[in-house]
């Protein structure tokens, strides 16, 4: 399957937003597809953050990952936080999270951040495998 990351434009973000209620739902919160279009639109909108999606031809927008321009005062550099990562279950095992990862890595160091920041639930332990590797 052919898989390609890019950056968010604005026709894709009803589709960003339904990905991003259902990560939110992974977390066990209420459906709510307005709440996620509100959030994903305000973010992109206002430049508060970058989304990096992964589709392909035949599936669409299968994952996404949003980066946080934060800093790090101990390196008193400017970092990411990748905060939220979310690959369709039907798309999993395809390298799709790993393509988002690479893809937020290029991204972070083309634009001098000095480090990229990974969070998660504890619980989640696949996530915390891919992260790992």
């Amino acid at each position: 399957m052919n898989i390609v990351t890019r950056e968010v434009v604005q026709t894709d973000l009803v589709r960003v937003a339904e990905l991003f209620d259902l990560y939110r739902q992974f977390y066990e919160q209420k459906p709510d597809r307005e709440l996620a279009f509100q959030f994903i639109s305000n973010r992109f909108n206002s430049a508060e953050s970058v989304i990096l999606i992964v589709e392909n031809n035949e599936l669409g927008i299968v994952g996404f990952c949003q980066l946080y321009p934060t800093f790090c005062s101990v390196e008193a550099a400017p970092i990411y936080s990748l905060y939220d990562l979310f690959v369709l279950p039907s798309a999993r095992k395809l390298g799709a999270g790993r393509k988002l990862l690479l893809a937020a890595e290029e991204k972070a160091i083309a634009e001098g951040k000095v480090r990229l920041d990974l969070t998660t639930a504890k619980t989640n332990l696949p996530a915390q495998s891919l992260y790992e590797s």
